[in-house]
């Protein structure tokens, strides 16, 4: 069941949104070669800790830190560790946070210092393709016209996207129906309503869409090592455009 957000839920959830931009502003800042992913992972906590909100992600089904960090060839869910960060990586940062009940949940890839070329054209494909689906994210469009946007865009620019996840709903838990994924045919799915709540998040891959999960059980690798990118927003549907609510106040 898709539910349907009051103007009051939508209000805790810009908000909680806004905590979410702000520990993404604070973890950007922050990224240069030498630093480890579990620093990062202590500003973004405390960044959220501090503005009377939860980490979302800390021991949901068990996962051990307050951010995924995921490096390179890593797709989503990467674990902060001792792993210090190099000239030339991209690093795809997930951040989720909880405040008074409600969920808001952002990612971001990033350069680490000087990257290629064409890990400089992947970032910005996969964040161009989230805006390329918002603009089937208004009522009256079924769901799979977002989720065929932003596979046309991706696949038209020689890069592939990742079927084995995909985004899904969220308002007071983080993962609530519908799933989104970025693929299939236009025209599917249910119709599109004032108060839902989206978290749209385009995974792309430079090489193959095929992904292999790793022993950790959480960390998700492209099966042929090609780099990788994220990007998230959650996003309201209105009467007219559609709200990113992940953004800073």
């Amino acid at each position: 069941m898709i539910i349907i957000k009051s103007e009051r839920e939508l209000k805790l959830m810009r908000k909680a949104g806004a905590i979410v931009a702000g520990a993404h502003e604070a973890v950007r800042r922050s990224i240069r070669p030498g630093i480890t992913t579990e620093e990062l992972d202590r500003i973004a906590e405390e960044y959220i800790r501090a503005h009377d909100a939860i980490p979302a992600f800390k021991g949901y089904n068990g996962y051990p830190a307050s951010i995924c960090t995921s490096i390179n060839e890593q797709v989503i869910h990467g674990i902060p560790g001792k792993r210090e960060l190099k000239e030339g990586d991209i690093i795809s940062i997930d951040i989720g946070a909880f405040y008074m009940g409600y969920c808001g949940d952002s990612a971001k890839t990033h350069p680490v210092g000087k990257v290629s070329p064409e890990a400089v054209e992947l970032i910005n494909v996969t964040k161009q393709s989230f805006y390329e689906g918002i603009k089937f994210a208004r009522a009256g469009y079924r769901l799979s016209d977002i989720s065929h946007a932003i596979q046309s865009y991706i696949e038209s620019r020689g890069f592939s996207v990742v079927k084995s996840f995909v985004g899904h709903g969220i308002g007071q838990r983080m993962h609530e129906d519908p799933q989104i994924p970025n693929f299939g045919a236009p025209g599917k799915g249910p119709r599109l309503r004032p108060g839902m709540t989206l978290a749209i998040e385009p995974m792309v891959n430079q090489g193959t869409d095929q992904v292999v999960l790793m022993p950790d059980g959480w960390t998700v690798l492209t099966a042929d090592r090609s780099l990788s990118a994220h990007y998230e927003h959650t996003i309201a549907i209105t009467e007219d455009e559609p709200v990113i609510l992940t953004l800073k106040e």
